[in-house]
C-alpha cells in the first residue's frame, strides 16, 4: 500500500530511483520523528513553554480528555484537510502520507512523555535546561525531517500550500502560521483554563532556535550523511 501511494508522487519520487534508498529514507524520516517528539516532550516538562507546533495540542490537552500526542495527530489531520480545501485539484494524492506520518508522531509524542515522565525540573535553570535540550531535539528531528526527503509535516505541508496558491514567500506564511498557532493556543488557554498556560520565554525561544539548529545539524552533518548514505538519488 505504501509504494502505491509513492508510485503517485512521481514528481517528487523522480531522484529516487531504488526501492532501498526509499526505504532507508523513511527509517530517516522515523528517526527524526522519534527525535522530535522526545523534543517536544522535554520542552513540555521544562514548563518555560512548548515550541509553536506544538502549543496547540498542549492547551488542547489540558482542555479535554485527549493526550499531547491525541490533540496533535487531530490538529495534524485539520492541517491535512485545509490543505486539500486550498490546493483542491492541485492536491497531490501523494501528501496523504502525511496522515500516518501524523498518527506516528503523536504517538511517538505521547510515548516520550512516559519515558521522562519521572523527570521534574527543580529549579529555573533546570527548567531551561530541559527547554535548550528540547529545543536542540525539535532541530535535529526537523533535520532529519527535511533531509529523508519523504514527505513533510502537516504544519510546513499547509504553509506550502498557501505558498503555491498565493505568491507568498515561505519564511513570511511560516511565521505567520506559527503565531497563529500560539494566539489560538493563548486565546483557548485564558478562555478555558482562566489563566495563560504553554506559551512562556521557552516558546519564544523555541521560535527563534529550532530553525538555526536544524539549519546548522545540516550543514555540519546531516548532508554528509544523505551524500554517504544516498549518493545520486536526488537530482
Amino acid at each position: 500500500m505504501l509504494l502505491q501511494v509513492c508510485s503517485s508522487g512521481k514528481e517528487f519520487l523522480s531522484g529516487i530511483m531504488k526501492k532501498d534508498h526509499f526505504i532507508k529514507r523513511c527509517m530517516l524520516l522515523c528517526f527524526g520523528l522519534l527525535v522530535m517528539a522526545f523534543g517536544v516532550a522535554f520542552s513540555i516538562k521544562a514548563g518555560l513553554g512548548t515550541s509553536p507546533i506544538s502549543s496547540l495540542p498542549y492547551v488542547a490537552s489540558l482542555l479535554t480528555p485527549l493526550t499531547v500526542g491525541t490533540a496533535t495527530i487531530v490538529m495534524h489531520c485539520a492541517l491535512i484537510f485545509l490543505q486539500i480545501a486550498i490546493l483542491r485539484k492541485n492536491y497531490n494524492p501523494y501528501q496523504l502520507l502525511q496522515l500516518p506520518v501524523a498518527f506516528l508522531f503523536g504517538y511517538l509524542t505521547d510515548f516520550s512523555l512516559w519515558v521522562i515522565q519521572s523527570i521534574s525540573p527543580s529549579s529555573y535553570t533546570s527548567q531551561w535546561l530541559l527547554c535548550v535540550l528540547g529545543i536542540i531535539l525539535v532541530g535535529i528531528g526537523v533535520s532529519c525531517e527535511v533531509a529523508a526527503k519523504v514527505v513533510v509535516l502537516a504544519g510546513e505541508g499547509l504553509v506550502l500550500a498557501v505558498c503555491q496558491t498565493f505568491p507568498l514567500e515561505f519564511p513570511s506564511v511560516k511565521i505567520s502560521f506559527d503565531c497563529s498557532l500560539v494566539m489560538l493556543a493563548a486565546v483557548l488557554s485564558i478562555v478555558g483554563l482562566e489563566y495563560l498556560t504553554g506559551i512562556r520565554e521557552g516558546t519564544i525561544a523555541a521560535a527563534v532556535l529550532v530553525g538555526i539548529v536544524a539549519k546548522h545539524t545540516n550543514k555540519l552533518f546531516m548532508q554528509k550523511f544523505i551524500d554517504h548514505y544516498f549518493p545520486q538519488t536526488v537530482s
